[in-house]
């Protein structure tokens, strides 16, 4: 007696994607975890220049103020009157805050902004500046 032997094409042609699928899924979790946000202040701005400009990391927030005198947070123009409470609600207790002032911007206003941030708690100002100069 002869036996007859057989392979089954659908048995073997089969590949499981299942636990491809599975490290995908958890590497997408992870990097929205890890993901650090950025509120954008929302315009352009022309920023002075500085030899001295270092990168600030941990900065959560950025104010823009316009060589206009208008200023912006999260994308939306802000008075300058209510600028502390828009980026103390943004930010927490440990986040800092980058004011992108334009070149031709009032440094009156600057000022004003810097004060409003401070009287709302906020204490981890920087004033961003472009890399350059002599």
């Amino acid at each position: 007696m002869r036996r007859r032997r057989t392979t089954r094409d659908d048995e073997t042609a089969e590949i499981n994607l299942t636990p491809m699928l599975d490290v995908v899924f958890i590497m997408l979790i992870f990097f929205i975890v890890t993901t650090s946000f950025i509120k954008e202040s929302g315009v352009e701005i022309a920023r002075p220049e500085s030899s001295s400009a270092t990168a600030r990391p941990d900065a959560r927030v950025m104010v823009a103020i316009t060589p206009q005198g208008a200023v912006w947070v999260d994308g939306e123009p802000v008075d300058v009157h209510r600028v502390g409470g828009k980026v103390a609600g943004l930010i927490g207790d440990d986040g800092a805050v980058v004011i992108q002032a334009d070149r031709n911007a009032t440094t009156g206003l600057l000022i004003e902004v810097m004060d409003r941030l401070r009287q709302a708690g906020v204490d981890n100002l920087a004033v961003a500046a472009t890399r350059g100069g002599p």
